[in-house]
């Protein structure tokens, strides 16, 4: 959960295979604050010391906090500074709080400037080594868990740890069958790119990451938002804004276009496809055209995205063309372009068992989405998820649907005030969640709509990475008795964010300051509890994908803690407790059985193992031993399950995020701007088809086309949890049906249960 500058630059390694160009420059200039941002610093000061729901003073003890947390930033893994570098650092230990009060920024523009010299130093290094490869006959081994290891002494003991990381590099493309040529063409532009991404963080990367670590040291979930930052955010809650409709992504020194979204200016032009590299962008019908080949993607997308029914030209490569190859230009005129990819979405999952077919809805919401500004402005057709998911409700009733699952696995959350409206669609009227201020002033947020828009067998579905907004409405839904709670524990996110906009504050003619996102509250369930820390525990319980120590609220050292308050007044509509006992045994007995649900449980009990360890081996036969084993275990599970290789997209999923972690520690995810909807922002959330026998790639170095034919493979793919959920809903409803009194018990009262007579 790290947001670092390593993230943002070093850990992507991306561009296809090629032999790299060298650098054209020794070294960058070097960056310093701007007025402005020293501004900025002190005005979210102001706000952070004083209107936090936990108020901290900005002081010695702070300014060591932000030290620690700006280092973890820049170098989190310990692979760029030695113990020299940290020395020099000493000084500013207690005195970064003195830096933003006396507006002088310079120290922690110091620390970047020589983290990005130590960049240059150790890819000089890393790339010198590939002319003379490496003996992967010696019993050695590299240490890839470096976030609580000593700093490097000196040059000697850095460059060893980069010599061991390259060689592990080497053996995975190796192991995976690549040639020597090959292997060193491809890491040789890996190490290339990496310099070339820190090379162009600016300015404004610099300050935002280190606002963010005086931010975190507060509280996790407090941060800073520069003015790029800021503009993102808000297009993600909208889930609109106005450009030509693709999703863009870096490729090499190339902006390439990874997807075209339905009914946008990009794809009615019909002139474009996936992996078209757009060389150039131009204003208007007749304003000159920029070369952009080479700038960050960010730079790119701000050219592209503007006002509405205004024109852009793009000047593009043809995917299939080579760096030579012959350009066209296309005219586009912007047009307000809805990111339906993270819009709520409906499917019907047809269970059948010897007597009866059960239909069930499912509506998969990946973030509790509002159009603030819209729906200040008092238009009528702003953007809500309460607003889609109605309508869809309304689909599936027309669809003659036996129960509704709500799919909240991955939502992270969003507007409180949606968690709230999505609740009421399906209680009568009540409090949904309550929420406590700085001053321990407490209040209930309540649906005041009569009536529900399903008032039917209904199931939440959640894993670890639902949080925050998604935990107030299935917390909602567990104490109200209205629908079963399955999956794994959520993350424990039990607090209240707010945007404090710097430039409205400061009045500012500009976007300059950007925001801070706050915490300004803590909300509770309406029985009293809380999900800070301790998350909603799912009525039916499914296997842990990831550990609570290393992913969710406990995993932070400064998360609030767990407390509790008064319950609010409420009635439960059902009591499930009759009936999850019995929905519980008929799962646990099912899953015995299922081949496929026993392959997704020891994938995870495998790659957990893999979890653990801190080091990997650099001796070629000893990683062809283990990953031969790891195979054959998993082609004999696949075997025994009745199916061939390919996985269920859950174990993808979790394969995806995990085996990468246990393989390589550093240099896995894209940079903050390695992907971008005509220049918003998207999450990259690990959705790839992942196979226990490493490639030895970075996503990027299959190509633009390879990656996205496997994330729709994925796609496509039977979700056996999902599948299993259904299952369980299927289970309550042939329950209900068979048993008045039960349905009685565990329906909202005034519910139609149709009998059925076995």
């Amino acid at each position: 959960m790290r947001k670092s500058l390593l993230c943002l630059a070093l850990a992507a390694l991306v561009g296809p295979v090629a032999f790299a160009k060298p650098t054209t420059e020794d070294s960058a200039p070097l960056l310093k604050a701007t007025p402005s941002q020293s501004e900025a610093a002190v005005w979210a000061t102001r706000f952070l010391t004083h209107f936090h729901y936990k108020p901290m003073p900005l002081d010695d003890a702070m300014s060591e906090q932000i030290f620690k947390r700006y280092l973890d930033a820049l170098d989190g893994d310990r692979l760029f500074f030695t113990q020299a570098d940290i020395d020099k650092f000493a000084a500013y230990r207690t005195t970064l709080d003195d830096a933003i009060d006396n507006q002088d920024l310079a120290a922690p523009y110091a620390m970047f400037n020589i983290y990005e010299q130590r960049v240059g130093e150790r890819v000089a290094y890393a790339r010198s080594l590939l002319a003379k490869g490496f003996d992967f006959g010696k019993d050695e081994s590299y240490v890839y868990e470096r976030d609580k290891a000593p700093w490097p002494k000196d040059e000697a003991e850095v460059d060893d740890v980069w010599r061991k990381r390259i060689k592990n590099d080497w053996l995975r493309l190796k192991l995976a069958g690549k040639p020597e040529k090959d292997i060193r063409e491809t890491l040789d532009k890996r190490y290339a790119n990496y310099l070339d991404r820190v090379r162009q963080l600016n300015s404004e990367d610099v300050f935002q990451t280190f606002m963010n670590a005086y931010a975190s040291s507060i509280e996790p979930h407090t941060n800073y938002l520069g003015p790029r930052a800021s503009e993102n955010f808000d297009i993600a809650m909208k889930l609109s804004l106005e450009g030509i409709g693709a999703v863009l992504q870096r490729d090499d020194d190339y902006t390439a276009i990874r997807e075209i979204v339905p009914g946008g200016p990009a794809a009615l032009s019909q002139r474009v496809k996936v992996g078209d590299r757009i060389v150039g962008v131009g204003q208007g019908e007749n304003g000159p055209v920029t070369d952009v080949v080479g700038w960050r993607l960010d730079d790119v997308v701000d050219k592209i995205r503007g006002a509405k029914d205004t024109v852009v030209r793009l000047e593009v490569l043809p995917a299939d063309a080579g760096p030579d190859g012959k350009h066209f230009t296309l005219s586009l005129v912007r047009k307000k372009v809805s990111i339906e990819e993270q819009a709520a979405k409906k499917s019907v999952i047809e269970i059948k068992d010897a007597q009866h077919t059960r239909r069930i809805g499912v509506i998969s919401l990946p973030t509790f989405y509002q159009d603030f500004d819209a729906r200040r402005r008092g238009d009528r057709d702003y953007k809500s998820a309460t607003r889609d998911v109605e309508k869809l409700l309304g689909e599936l009733k027309a669809d003659k649907v036996d129960g509704v699952i709500v799919d909240l696995r991955n939502n992270g959350g969003g507007s409180l005030a949606e968690a709230t409206d999505l609740t009421g669609l399906f209680i009568d009227k009540g409090p949904v969640v309550q929420v406590r201020n700085a001053a321990g002033q407490v209040e209930a947020d309540a649906d005041t709509r009569a009536g529900m828009a399903w008032d039917g067998p209904l199931a939440v579905l959640v894993n670890r990475a639902s949080a925050s907004a998604s935990e107030i409405f299935a917390a909602a839904i567990q104490d109200y008795g209205r629908g079963v709670i399955i999956g794994e524990p959520t993350f424990g996110k039990g607090t209240v964010q707010n945007l404090v906009d710097l430039d409205d504050v400061a009045h500012t003619e500009k976007p300059a300051y950007g925001e801070v996102k706050m915490t300004i509250a803590q909300f509770f369930r309406i029985n009293g509890g809380s999900t800070q820390l301790r998350g909603v525990t799912p009525d039916i319980s499914f296997p842990l994908t990831v550990d609570a120590q290393d992913f969710g609220e406990s995993s932070y050292d400064n998360a609030l803690p767990w407390t509790s308050i008064a319950p609010a007044k409420y009635q439960p509509v059902a009591d499930l407790k009759p009936i999850v006992p019995l929905l519980a045994e008929r799962h646990a007995g099912r899953v015995a059985a299922n081949g496929e649900w026993k392959n997704f449980e020891a994938d995870l009990a495998e790659l957990r193992a893999l979890r653990e360890q801190k080091t990997v081996s650099l001796n070629e036969q000893v990683r062809r031993k283990e990953r031969d084993e790891q195979e054959a275990k998993r082609k004999a599970r696949d075997a025994a399950a009745g199916h061939a290789v390919p996985d269920a997209d859950p174990a993808a999923k979790t394969r995806a995020k995990l085996a990468d972690d246990a393989k390589d520690k550093g240099g896995r995810k894209a940079p903050a701007d390695a992907k971008s909807v005509a220049g918003a922002d998207v999450d990259d959330a690990g959705d790839k088809p992942a196979n226990l026998q490493d490639d030895g790639l970075q996503p990027d170095e299959r190509g633009i086309t390879t990656e996205v034919a496997r994330e729709k493979e994925a796609k496509e793919k039977r979700d056996v949890i999902l599948d299993e959920a259904a299952h369980i809903l299927a289970d309550e409803i042939g329950l209900v049906r068979a048993d008045t009194k039960l349905a009685q018990q565990v329906l909202p009262r005034g519910a139609v249960v149709p009998l059925e007579v076995n």
